[in-house]
């Protein structure tokens, strides 16, 4: 089964919810955690471990001069802006590929070919016998985090390899066998990146808490996964009792909420030392595997 955990906003304990409940089902399931939030990830502080590493890479353009003629038609092509056709040079900008290959296609003179450009990288750790912890890390000033996000889902055995986007090389074996659950961390926000890591789950949490921005958000965030027609429910966290804002918000959706964790102290200080609250507080393990089977029996009846 594969779970994606996303927010409307920052802040909310998005992660911190998906590494509490990958550390509670790997104790009875193997688990496939996947750090989607390429720009920022964070759930590699959780749990520490060696990891493999390989770089992702994108094909992109490069023009052979003794061929080019400068018509023009590749930068008519592209539609993104990368490339300037001038008088009797070709000015391509990298940062606004797109990585398509429709210049090479429509190129008449044969005289654009592509070679691979390191994007980010993806690292694969195993920090415990069932859990598998797989990150997803965007270089500095790029823009291509679906790509790596794709390749880090792909990593994880639940996806196919995408076209384009390649390995630098291969990873062990293991990569390819299945996990009985993959949870998808994904960057908060609605954007491109949350829309490609929720992408093929069967089940969205949306996590949230009970202040004017985060009801707002979570209504942004519920309008993606409508509109992609998967599966959701609504955890709260930091929950003081005061949500019925965000109960009357999920009644007009018709969603469930799934889970309130509270605002506790015991919680707090776990959490500020940079620990798991279900590790110190084993009580929590059965309210998260609880939850996992409850998500199974209502609406995330994948395999």
């Amino acid at each position: 089964m594969k779970i994606a955990v996303a927010s409307g906003k920052g802040g909310t304990g998005k992660s911190t919810f998906a590494a509490n409940l990958a550390l509670s089902l790997s104790k009875s399931n193997d688990v496939v955690l996947v750090d989607c939030d390429v720009e920022e990830p964070n759930l590699h502080l959780f749990f520490d471990a060696e990891h493999e590493e390989s770089e992702v890479t994108v094909p992109v353009p490069v023009v052979d001069p003794g061929k080019c003629t400068f018509c023009g038609k590749c930068g008519d092509f592209c539609q993104y802006g990368a490339i300037t056709v001038l008088k009797d040079d070709i000015l391509i900008l990298m940062d606004l590929c797109h990585s398509c290959g429709g210049c090479r296609i429509v190129c008449p003179y044969d005289a654009i070919t592509e070679v691979p450009r390191v994007i980010g990288k993806v690292r694969d750790s195993q920090p415990d016998e069932h859990l598998r912890l797989v990150t997803g890390v965007l270089n500095e000033g790029e823009t291509h985090a679906p790509v790596v996000i794709q390749m880090a889902k792909a990593l994880a055995g639940s996806t196919p390899t995408p076209a384009g986007a390649v390995f630098e090389h291969q990873f062990r074996e293991l990569v390819c066998s299945m996990a009985d659950v993959t949870i998808y961390d994904s960057s908060p926000g609605i954007a491109c990146p949350v829309i490609e890591t929720v992408e093929g789950a069967d089940y969205v949490v949306l996590v949230t808490e009970s202040t004017p921005f985060g009801i707002h958000d979570l209504e942004l965030a519920i309008g993606v996964v409508e509109k992609l027609g998967i599966p959701a429910g609504v955890v709260i966290n930091r929950s003081d009792g005061l949500d019925e804002m965000t109960e009357e918000l999920c009644r007009r959706h018709s969603l469930e909420i799934i889970m309130r964790i509270p605002f506790d102290r015991r919680i707090a200080g776990v959490q500020n030392r940079g620990g798991l609250f279900s590790q110190d507080m084993p009580e929590w393990q059965g309210r998260f595997t609880d939850l996992y089977h409850h998500i199974r029996e209502t609406g995330g009846g994948g395999a």
